[in-house]
């Protein structure tokens, strides 16, 4: 894997927390084996737009809810009613959502998610 696939597989789910646009825009540049000097400018042109953008219920729902893929078929019918829960409240102010998925991610061991830009900004 290069060094980009492996930058935007940190980065895409934290991204997709932010800026379903970037996200869009990114997982374009990202796609195919083509990679040039100037994908790699805007890579990181895109990148630090997304510093700013403050996440919004709307893109965390988004982001939660494809990081919830990894777990929804082997969880318990309990964590299931857990994140239900937690995601009809979910704000930017009051997340609670995001330290559970990353408490199930360690639980399952999605090693993937867990070396993610996301989990690894979330407490516990």
């Amino acid at each position: 894997m290069s060094e980009w696939q492996r930058v935007w597989a940190w980065q895409k789910y934290w991204v997709m927390a932010r800026s379903q646009q970037h996200y869009n825009a990114l997982r374009t540049l990202a796609r195919g084996n083509q990679w040039s000097a100037q994908k790699a400018a805007r890579f990181e042109q895109l990148l630090l737009e997304v510093e700013k953008i403050p996440p919004t219920t709307a893109t965390l729902t988004n982001a939660y809810q494809h990081v919830w893929g990894y777990f929804k078929r082997e969880s318990t019918e309990a964590e299931k009613q857990h994140y239900l829960d937690l995601l009809a409240t979910l704000t930017p102010d009051s997340d609670q959502l995001g330290p559970y998925l990353k408490q199930l991610a360690v639980k399952y061991q999605v090693k993937y998610l867990l070396a993610s830009r996301l989990m690894q900004a979330m407490q516990n």
